[in-house]
């Protein structure tokens, strides 16, 4: 699999080249929301996952294509990489690109971490909770994590850093949208200061079917109680529609129309990264081009009968 994918439309980044380096699923937290699925390797371990040399190799051959950002995402949590900050360094002297990094947070209460993601031109981290036991219940974080250290080094990075810091809510039906769930989540955003917040909720299947999405109307209602008021995350419908996007969907809607498929199936099958094919099903999901099917727990896509 690739460690560089993209560039992919990204609701919040525009051209997102990404970066991947940790295992599939290897992440500090189990999130229940999680689009991936469930984590298959749980650990707070920073470790060389993979080396740095293949990965830069792959970055110079893309950057011709001159993304908005090239971000540290992927599909596990990318500051488990002990290399982050060396190869944050890399890009900076590689590229004029910015460098945004999708965090979940988990590990900013270390000083050395937040040391080698402060050259960062963006950081996006994390907060769903305002409290122990939501933290528990949504993101079912490694055992050595508690909330009030994962706050802790929230709002320490945002007073370290010197680049943009926006943080992204992710709001769970009934789990972290009652009022005292919601009081404590908005408190905690507010201590953190971040320069902009975004709500996001469940649009992609998650890892557990309970973890339920919040309605737009809902989402639009919660922001202004925010401080920044918030933004619920836009779909960048003209990033979207480009050509070099619209090219990608085609040869995934294609593939369906001849058979339904898992996101591995069709990331094996076309040389994509998990994560791009994800971006483009959700894409075709919304459109209605495609229908998705659960079988022997597993998640299938289909073109719909429309399409075909």
């Amino acid at each position: 699999m690739p460690h560089v994918f993209g560039p992919v439309p990204s609701r919040r980044l525009g051209r997102s080249l990404g970066v991947d380096l940790v295992p599939f699923k290897t992440c500090s937290y189990d999130c229940i929301y999680c689009q991936l699925g469930r984590t298959t390797e749980r650990t707070c371990e920073r470790r060389e996952w993979v080396p740095l040399a293949p990965v830069l190799a792959e970055l110079k051959q893309k950057l011709a294509s001159r993304p908005d950002y090239i971000t540290l995402s992927g599909s596990g949590e990318p500051t488990l990489h002990s290399g982050t900050g060396e190869l944050i360094g890399a890009i900076k002297r590689l590229t004029d690109i910015p460098v945004a990094v999708l965090t979940n947070g988990s590990l900013l209460w270390q000083p050395e971490l937040r040391a080698e993601l402060a050259p960062a031109d963006l950081l996006i981290p994390s907060l769903d909770a305002g409290d122990e036991e939501t933290f528990q219940a949504i993101n079912r974080p490694d055992p050595s994590l508690s909330f009030e250290q994962m706050l802790d080094g929230l709002i320490e990075m945002r007073r370290e850093t010197s680049g943009q810091y926006w943080l992204e809510v992710f709001l769970v039906a009934g789990l972290n949208t009652g009022e005292s769930q919601l009081t404590s989540l908005i408190d905690a955003a507010r201590r953190i200061g971040p320069d902009r917040i975004q709500l996001n909720t469940a649009v992609r299947p998650p890892a557990e079917e309970y973890a339920r999405a919040v309605t737009a109307a809902e989402l639009d209602a919660l922001a202004p109680r925010f401080d920044p008021p918030a933004e619920v995350t836009a779909d960048f419908r003209a990033v979207h529609e480009l050509p070099e996007f619209a090219a990608g969907r085609q040869e995934i809607l294609t593939m369906l129309q001849r058979r339904p498929c898992t996101t591995g199936d069709i990331a094996g099958a076309l040389g994509l990264h998990v994560n791009e094919v994800i971006k483009y099903l959700e894409e075709l999901a919304t459109e209605g081009a495609i229908e998705r099917t659960s079988r022997d727990g597993r998640d299938y896509y289909r073109a719909s009968r429309d399409t075909n």
